[in-house]
């Protein structure tokens, strides 16, 4: 990918409406005016003195100004956000797709820290760590009962919530996590022996993946999942499309569902494995006027292939420059609902005491031209966010004659394909949610602990599996499944819908657990509508 006019590097940020904050870097052209001493300045800094020193109570002039900082950006437009220190930490970690730790995943069960999963070349996996095992102790810090609850300063409220759970996983991640090459000792308890061991494991740097899962669907259509545009993506994405290729793969399933966005050099990146050279693939403008653009370049490996880019309504930024730079480029197919609907980029802006904004600098343009931001008002947010809200009623998650467009945002690619602006990417192909695939808490409250006991009771067994052989064999005649359904307590009967979807489930969560997300995905792929659509779609060109 090239870039012409060249400038500092902009990355996507994605709304706090949609849950997720994410990184870039600072570089403010004009530092001069940033750092000046003004009268505005001079009045900030005059106030908090004032309610720090004169106010008739004792107030925390930290919690003070992050509101008002957050109240001021507010007013901005929704995406500008603030990010206390407390969280920018934790944001970063995720979007440059590493982090200092043991590399283990884990659940609290019980009141006991259990490891779910050991990350491959990790120090966990080094050190001799195996699922199953129950940490009870790390450098001399209890993490089991009422210590770890202490520990993570729980109030009775906050027990058995999801605070509370979040709470106490940050309470563990702290006893684990450190500097590099430092030295954590654990103690833990492994049940298929009956014993607890000291190991003493050397803590470094552990891998959080942004491409969840590749795998090929058939013998030519392969399928990629991308979470996040993160740091290390992009080498993620082009090792899982290098072995696809190796495989066979002709076509291509790129599924950016639930995508919030990233790196918006990374997203370009990936476009260009699979458009031609010289190909435009966005273009960024500034307040005043001055434009970037970014092209394509022959390094592309998979420009002769086909490609399916699926997307939802939480597809968002990132996600929306690949999607809408295939379609305005004729390349591929788009598959599923409207996006979000956010063309506003922001950058990271240090504030000096460990927090930070991400304050948005520009917006950016697919290549015919056209803006994707849906409308704002900065005076009140409150529409904007409730905008999933809004599709449900207006039927648009059902019916695509009921997504709005604006005339006036009318653009046309090079092969004559219409297409419009202001307020998302419009799929080629379009896939209503699927209304009877829903998660009722009669059936599936129960859903997480079962899996977790019933792996728990039989990882002897369970480590057996082959990953094609499960997905193909395990639990067809049902004795799983009716395990389960006996420990429910139902006073109607399941219609055969739910069942079946419940048994999908449950047996997906098992192969997660077994085989992290493409174990989970090679398994709730056979019944996707939007897979199934891609499915008749490649059946339909041959």
């Amino acid at each position: 990918m090239t870039k012409r006019k060249a400038n500092t590097p902009i990355f996507i940020g994605i709304s706090i409406a949609i849950g997720i904050l994410i990184g870039s870097t600072f570089n403010y052209k004009n530092k001069s005016v940033l750092f000046s001493s003004n009268t505005n300045e001079a009045k900030i800094k005059k106030l908090i003195n004032y309610i720090q020193y004169d106010y008739v109570d004792k107030v925390d002039t930290d919690s003070l100004l992050d509101g008002a900082i957050t109240n001021m950006l507010i007013k901005l437009d929704p995406h500008s956000v603030y990010i206390p220190k407390e969280e920018l930490k934790r944001v970063t970690e995720s979007m440059q797709g590493k982090f200092v730790g043991i590399g283990v995943a884990f659940l609290m069960h019980e009141d006991s820290v259990v490891v779910t999963s050991v990350l491959e070349g990790g120090p966990s996996e080094k050190a001799g760590i195996k699922a199953g095992d129950r940490i009870i102790v790390a450098n001399k810090d209890t993490l089991f009962g009422k210590s770890i609850v202490s520990k993570a300063q729980l109030n009775d409220k906050e027990i058995g919530t999801i605070l509370g759970g979040r709470k106490i996983s940050d309470a563990v991640m702290n006893s684990l996590k450190g500097e590099p090459e430092t030295t954590v000792n654990i103690d833990i308890y492994r049940r298929s022996s009956n014993e607890i061991i000291e190991i003493p494991i050397i803590r470094g740097e552990v891998s959080i993946k942004s491409v969840s899962s590749y795998y090929m669907i058939n013998e030519t259509l392969g399928y990629i999942n991308i979470d996040r545009f993160a740091r290390t993506t992009y080498n993620e994405f082009k090792k899982g499309l290098d072995e696809l290729i190796s495989k066979g793969m002709n076509s291509l399933v790129l599924d950016l569902r639930g995508n919030p966005g990233g790196f918006m050099d990374i997203a370009n990146s990936i476009i260009d494995e699979f458009l031609e050279d010289g190909k435009l693939i966005v273009f960024t403008k500034n307040k005043t006027g001055e434009v970037d653009r970014y092209y394509a370049t022959s390094n592309g490996d998979f420009e002769n292939g086909k490609v399916y880019v699926l997307i939802d309504q939480n597809s968002a930024s990132a996600s929306e420059i690949v999607a809408g730079a295939l379609q305005d480029n004729d390349k591929g197919i788009i598959v599923g609902r409207r996006s979000f609907g956010k063309g506003l980029v922001q950058r990271e802006m240090d504030l000096g005491d460990g927090s930070a904004v991400r304050l948005t600098t520009s917006r950016y343009y697919t290549p015919t031209g056209r803006s994707i931001q849906k409308p704002y008002n900065n005076k009140d947010t409150k529409k904007y966010n409730n905008d999933y809200v809004e599709r449900i009623h207006n039927g648009e998650l059902i019916y695509k004659d009921s997504i709005k467009v604006d005339g006036h945002l009318k653009y046309t690619t090079p092969k004559g394909k219409v297409v419009y602006g202001g307020g998302g990417i419009i799929p080629d192909v379009f896939v209503a949610i699927d209304t009877a695939n829903t998660y009722s808490t009669r059936l599936y409250s129960k859903l997480n602990n079962f899996v977790f006991k019933y792996i728990d009771t039989h990882r002897t067994e369970m480590s057996k599996w082959e990953l094609n052989d499960f997905v193909e064999e395990f639990d067809n005649d049902n004795i799983v499944f009716k395990e389960y359904i006996n420990q429910l307590d139902l006073n109607s009967p399941i219609y055969p819908k739910e069942r079946e979807n419940l048994k999908i489930y449950l047996k997906a969560l098992i192969a997660r657990s077994l085989f992290q997300e493409t174990g989970y995905f090679m398994i709730t792929n056979k019944r996707d509508p939007m897979i199934l659509k891609v499915l008749e779609l490649e059946a339909g060109k041959n």
